[in-house]
């Protein structure tokens, strides 16, 4: 052998490649080997039974080799044959080995003719073979036969990729010389995955079946197609040799006649035949393996810390031990409690940037959501002063009132109070909502513990949901305080006196001029196709107006509409589009834009729409009131003295006094409730629900129960676990054998670069002469 003190270095490299393949995870290493690749039928089997000298390997029609055989010969005195799945057991038969290669073959992909990458390793010791590695590889095809898989070309080449892709992986391409080479399978994958040449030895096979007249010299003599590093030739035994079980041994001298009585291949005759690709093949490995130790070495020293500290935890691990399931139930509700609050209070290591959760969810229930709930129940002017009117008309009785009555004001004020009720209420279920699909999310680490998790969830949820009654019966508690007492002496209510002076016009001022409450990209929605469609625009919302223009820089402005008398209200989704949409109508059924009564908004998500309508709020722009259209015909019917407001003058500034009043005092309302609501839902629900879990939670899992079941592992962890000490331990296992390898030895020099512009061209002249 050409490399005296390397011999070692390729039963190395395979005890690695058995460490990785027991573990699964051979395809996934890039280890120095040989892929043997080429057609169908183009004489790979024959070769690498010829390096055996043993018939060991299936034979039939069809795709054959359906899993990747991994041949790992090794020089020894005795000749047997051992498989990594059959870990002892020494096969003397080489008859044997073949059956066994077949059932296992069937074991993984049936006897479909299916396919499979997971690899056989077949390790043969014999005097007559060199230290070599190879992998034999499916033939590529291209039409199916029989009842192989429609797509069984594309299967396959998927399969070849994931081993010669590898860049420490070198390239046996066998073609037939009686073929035509520019045809070759070989050549093209060679061609694809390494265009420079550097890995591909080419092995050209049935030289004595070509045509008369006809040799594959200039192939030979690396003229023709040529490789960096050349072709070798060999010749097979024939079907009907394989047939008449003719001796291998027999037919390597044949193949020696062959080449030495051959005129054209005679000069040759030394660099040819199935001998010298062994040596050639075991030299190339050899040296190819020493190359590529140093990279080979960080790869596995990186890999091997990415895992060590997880390791590290399972090393002394043994899953039945009561101390380390207590000390792991201690971890793991601390481990939640310490999430729970991130999520609440916002200082998460982990912070999702996709949407809101936790706190920041319900921070917008309190400030966007609530409120904007709140709005929605107000009157509009019409309704709202017809009802006062009807109140004092109802209180005075057969009597002309000379007088505002306060019983006006009063009954009025307490049914608006009463109505808070039902926001009050939502705002607590949209909270729980959200605390229980915060703890859901901080249980998703308990995984490897199912048992645990579960019941974790399960007492967490139970307490709030014992706490809601709770909550709401202090929410309800507030609203009906503020129904025992109409405290009409409060420093900003603003007064019979007020009352009487104020005017309509400057109560409806909200906001100062044009100060910009909110500024982001809508969809206008309801513009037909014919004049383009539904488009993107910047909207600039001020306290007087929105306006909209082409992009952000804010130069080219669309339109500009005044907010006053707008309303918005709610637009069902299209099943069509995946958008959220409300519109802008004007209360006075005049046109909103253009020739559009209402203007329709769109955005991707709910809470972008919530936010603009909060925004709208500001500006003055309530939505539409959902009033029961029914009762107020019928109210209409029954309203003997039509217009009534303008018929008694005396009466009209009676309801205008009492609509100044409810106005302030709700004002007063709101803003209280603004305040206590989302407070009295910290104090009682939130806030107590982090306290039961850091105090409480613990004592509650103690008493459910057996903590051994509670603490049991899921079999995903388990197997996970084993997983992770199998591939450290075969880590560590492949760089104390790369530790024991001495790369300062000789090493042959890769042949010179050579003409191989036709392999990075897509055409490729004929292959024979």
């Amino acid at each position: 052998m050409g490399n005296r003190g390397m011999e070692d270095l390729i039963p190395l490299v395979n005890r690695m490649q058995d460490a990785f393949s027991s573990i699964g995870q051979n395809s996934d290493m890039d280890l120095p080997q040989i892929a043997v690749v080429g057609g169908q039928s183009a004489g790979k089997s024959s070769v690498l039974e010829n390096f055996v000298g043993r018939d060991f390997l299936p034979r039939g029609s069809g795709i054959v080799t359906r899993r990747p055989l991994v041949l790992q010969l090794i020089n020894c005195p005795t000749e047997y044959a051992e498989f990594l799945h059959c870990k002892g057991k020494k096969f003397v038969d080489f008859d044997e080995v073949r059956q066994e290669i077949e059932a296992e073959t069937d074991r993984i992909t049936g006897q479909n003719k299916g396919i499979s990458a997971v690899p056989i390793n077949l390790r043969v010791y014999s005097p007559n073979v060199l230290n070599l590695t190879l992998v034999d590889l499916p033939g590529m095809t291209k039409v199916p036969v029989g009842d192989q898989p429609a797509d069984i070309e594309q299967q396959i080449r998927e399969m070849l990729m994931q081993f010669v892709t590898k860049d420490n992986c070198l390239l046996l391409a066998v073609s037939p010389a009686n073929s035509d080479l520019a045809n070759s399978d070989a050549l093209k994958i060679a061609k694809e995955v390494d265009p420079q040449g550097q890995r591909t030895i080419g092995v050209i096979t049935k030289l004595d079946l070509m045509d008369e007249g006809t040799d594959a010299r200039d192939i030979l003599e690396n003229k023709l197609l040529p490789l960096r590093r050349g072709y070798i030739g060999v010749v097979n035994r024939s079907q009907k040799d394989i047939d008449g079980k003719k001796d291998i041994n027999a037919a390597l001298g044949a193949e020696r006649k062959f080449f030495l009585s051959h005129p054209s291949y005679r000069h040759l005759a030394e660099r040819m035949g199935t001998a010298y690709l062994q040596k050639v093949l075991n030299q190339q490995l050899t040296n190819h393996i020493r190359d590529t130790l140093p990279a080979l070495r960080c790869k596995l020293q990186s890999q091997l810390l990415s895992i060590e500290k997880e390791v590290e935890e399972y090393k002394n691990f043994r899953p039945d031990d009561p101390s380390r399931k207590t000390k792991a139930l201690l971890q793991m509700v601390q481990q939640f409690s310490v999430d729970f609050e991130k999520r609440i209070e916002g200082s998460g290591d982990q912070i999702d940037t996709y949407e809101l959760s936790g706190g920041a969810k319900i921070n917008r229930v309190f400030h966007e959501r609530f409120p904007f709930d709140l709005v929605k129940l107000e009157c509009d002017e019409k309704t709202l002063r017809k009802e006062i009117s009807y109140a004092i008309k109802n209180i005075h009785g057969i009597r002309t009132g000379l007088f505002t009555p306060d019983m006006a004001f009063e009954t009025i004020v307490k049914r608006q109070i009463a109505q808070i009720k039902e926001p009050c209420q939502k705002c607590v279920d949209m909270v729980i909502s959200e605390l229980v699909n915060t703890v859901r999310q901080c249980t998703l680490k308990l995984a490897q513990y199912p048992m645990l998790r579960e019941e974790m969830e399960r007492i967490v949820t139970q307490h709030i949901r014992d706490r809601e009654s709770r909550t709401k019966d202090q929410v309800m508690l507030l609203i009906d305080i503020e129904l025992s007492y109409m405290n009409t002496n409060h420093e900003d209510f603003i007064g019979f006196a007020n009352a009487q002076q104020k005017s309509n016009q400057a109560n409806k001022k909200k906001a100062a001029g044009n100060q910009v409450i909110r500024k982001g990209w809508l969809t206008i929605n309801n513009i037909g196709i014919m004049k383009g469609g539904a488009k993107d625009y910047w909207f600039v919302l001020t306290a007087e107006t929105l306006s909209w223009y082409k992009d952000d820089e804010e130069k080219e402005k669309k339109y500009m509409l005044t907010v006053d008398n707008l309303k918005l209200k709610d637009i069902e989704k299209s099943f069509m589009s995946s958008k959220h949409i409300f519109a802008l109508f004007n209360t006075e059924q005049r046109n909103v834009y253009k020739d559009y009564r209402q203007l329709e908004l769109a955005s991707e998500s709910a809470e972008e729409v919530d936010s603009w309508k909060a925004s709208f709020l500001r500006a003055g722009v309530y939505p539409e009131r959902n009033v029961d259209k029914e009762k107020v015909s019928l109210v209409d019917e029954s309203n003997s003295d039509g217009q009534i407001h303008s018929m008694d003058p005396q009466l009209e500034r009676q309801v205008e006094i009492v609509r100044n009043l409810v106005e302030s005092y709700m004002a007063i309302i709101h803003r209280t409730v603004r305040d206590l609501i989302p407070k009295t839902i910290m104090h009682l629900m939130v806030n107590n629900t982090k306290e039961y879990i850091n105090a409480d939670l613990l004592a509650q899992l103690y008493s459910c129960g057996d903590q051994n079941s509670l603490m049991e592992e899921s079999q995903e962890q388990a197997q996970h676990r084993d997983e992770m000490l199998r591939m450290y331990h075969a880590l560590r296992e492949a760089l104390h054998i790369i530790g024991d390898i001495s790369t300062s030895t000789i090493t042959t020099a890769m042949p010179p670069p050579v003409d191989d512009s036709w392999l990075q061209v897509t055409g490729m002249p004929s292959g024979r002469r």
